[in-house]
């Protein structure tokens, strides 16, 4: 099984984990190109060599509207006006706010939601920046992610994270998410970051991701209303039922936005599994520590597996074949392993169907909203069962057609190579073939 596994041991932010994953891809730079294809509203991406400790990895710059802003999500359910004379440097790099400890000039290098940094942020932004003062609720942060070029199934990723995030914010400030409005400069930032964090694990194509325990530092967050503790009440929100630690680092070591992607992508958070190691990679911070300050990603194959999958069902006999074909579609979309139909008698001698969808814990809440929005069922059927599965490698072959991805499956006694649907679909419409005509040409195994 393709497994990434994230090591946390100096907490998380967006553009870390954003780096971490960049470092997996064979050519990254290709990987920013695409990030910087997708539309995001006034956004680049730029990747950084960084060496930290003597070890070389990435940093990754995001730059909003030409300036490179922290990770900030300024929410503002209502407004405060207040002086500073401090000098806030906002560097996205650094994107941990492990240098809160520092001296004060340093204090919201993060994409903090405490409304107490919030207001301060907006004070520096609109007079040092001269952005306009401009929030965002969620309803348009939503718009903003539709817009976007990416598939329906990162989409509900990105909303789901930043979900994670805007209860949080609700939690905070005792106000309904509905309230919670985010400054444009830090909204922009963080659907960046969540955005290319969701892109580049779909691009991975993993098929679990698991986590350490996270480090979260120790100490307190200077604000301009007061002091806070590590963890801050968004990251800690966000973090509960997640096992979390302090250090001797002094800071907040993840931020509120690594926290929520870790959340929504990890389905264990413990020591790393027995895994064949194929990549490894550095998402460094821009401090400097005793430790190396980097989220380090591993990507590899675990050895013949069992997994728990989710079977969802329901029968309906009032839909019609195009009104069941849309659903699947969506299902898919929401990340659904398998959906499959069966024609069943139902209760007074109607003709009906039966809709299984499969899926994996993670997307299994969210697929069940799904199967109740287009379909007519009023109950859902759910049930565990056991999958045996064989660990699966896609790789680009050469042909005297072109290359066509060809995707190797090995485990239990059994190796098998089968070349993609699409990609044969396509070279035989470009060469007026067949696909029998295609396979005996590149002479698939």
């Amino acid at each position: 099984m393709k497994t990434l596994y994230l090591d946390c041991s100096m907490g998380a932010a967006g553009d870390m984990l954003t780096a971490a994953l960049l470092e997996l891809f064979p050519n990254a730079e290709e990987q920013v190109e695409k990030l910087n294809g997708l539309g995001i509203e006034g956004v680049v991406f730029e990747r950084q060599d960084s060496i930290k400790c003597g070890i070389k990895g990435t940093h990754m710059s995001v730059k909003i509207n030409g300036e490179e802003e922290g990770e900030h999500f300024h929410s503002h359910e209502h407004d405060h006006h207040h002086h500073h004379e401090h000098d806030h440097h906002h560097e996205h790099d650094h994107h941990h706010e492990h240098d809160h400890h520092h001296e004060h000039d340093h204090h919201h290098e993060h994409d903090h939601h405490h409304e107490h940094d919030h207001h301060e942020h907006e004070h520096h932004h609109e007079h040092s920046h001269g952005h306009s003062h401009v929030h965002r609720s969620m309803r348009d942060i939503e718009e903003i992610v539709n817009s976007i070029k990416i598939s329906e199934k990162v989409k509900r990723d990105v909303m789901k994270v930043y979900g994670y995030i805007a209860e949080a914010e609700s939690v905070a400030h005792n106000v309904d998410v509905s309230e919670i409005h985010f400054h444009e400069v830090g909204t922009m930032d963080a659907i960046a970051d969540i955005t290319a964090v969701c892109f580049l694990i779909d691009e991975l194509g993993v098929e679990k991701i698991v986590a350490s325990p996270i480090n979260v530092g120790s100490g307190h967050v200077h604000c301009a209303h007061g002091v806070l503790p590590v963890p801050a009440p968004a990251t800690a929100y966000i973090l509960k039922d997640i096992p979390m630690y302090g250090s001797e680092i002094k800071g907040e070591l993840c931020t509120p936005t690594g926290a929520a992607l870790l959340k929504h992508f990890s389905s264990a958070f413990e020591d790393m599994p027995q895994l064949k190691i194929n990549k490894i990679g550095y998402g460094m911070g821009k401090k400097d520590f005793e430790r190396i300050n980097c989220v380090r990603s591993f990507l590899g194959e675990t050895k013949d597996v069992e997994e728990t999958v989710y079977e969802l069902s329901c029968n309906v006999d009032d839909m019609s074949a195009e009104e069941i074909s849309f659903a699947m579609d969506r299902f898919f979309d929401g990340g659904a392993n398998e959906v499959y139909t069966i024609p069943v008698g139902m209760k007074k001698s109607r003709p009906g169907t039966l809709i299984r969808v499969m899926c994996k814990e993670k997307e299994k809440e969210s697929l069940i909203e799904l199967i109740f929005k287009h379909t007519t069922t009023i109950g859902i059927r759910e049930s565990a069962t056991k999958r045996y599965i064989l660990n699966r490698e896609i790789k680009e072959i050469e042909t005297p057609l072109g290359k066509i991805r060809c995707k190797k499956s090995c485990g239990y006694g059994v190796s098998r190579e089968k070349f993609e649907y699409e990609d044969l679909s396509r070279v035989a419409k470009e060469n007026n073939l067949s696909i029998f005509g295609v396979r005996e040409q590149i002479k698939e195994k």
